[in-house]
């Protein structure tokens, strides 16, 4: 099945850096959209920063100059460079991605293409004073 897994996250200290990866895994036909999320303790998701296929990049103000996103599409990868970080970047990060998959539709076997909104299961960022 289709599924997004992330990789890195934990204690990291104020000043630090720490470099978090996402990989779509399955019958992906193709992803429009990466980026990822956090969720702080006690608040709610707020988008951190996404990359469009077409390279068209957004990020949260509060990390601009600081994070960097990047993206393999021959992996279907996502990457999220951490640098100066800061204890209210403290939180759970999410990765997420819009993509397309092929589905069987029929009994004969006929396929469509269908959209999908997929999530990690997050990974927890905390960063000491």
């Amino acid at each position: 099945q289709v599924q997004l897994v992330e990789s890195g996250g934990g204690l990291v200290q104020y000043g630090g850096s720490m470099r978090l990866s996402c990989t779509a895994s399955g019958n992906i036909f193709s992803i429009n959209t990466m980026g990822w999320y956090r969720q702080p303790p006690g608040k709610e998701r707020e988008l951190v920063a996404e990359v469009t296929n077409g390279g068209n990049i957004d990020y949260l103000d509060a990390v601009k100059g600081r994070f960097t996103i990047s993206r393999d599409n021959a992996r279907n990868t996502a990457y999220l460079q951490m640098n100066r970080l800061k204890p209210e970047d403290t939180a759970a990060y999410y990765c997420h991605a819009r993509v397309q998959t092929r589905v069987v539709v029929n009994v004969e076997g006929a396929t469509a293409v269908r959209n999908q909104e997929l999530w990690g299961r997050g990974t927890l960022v905390t960063v000491s004073s």
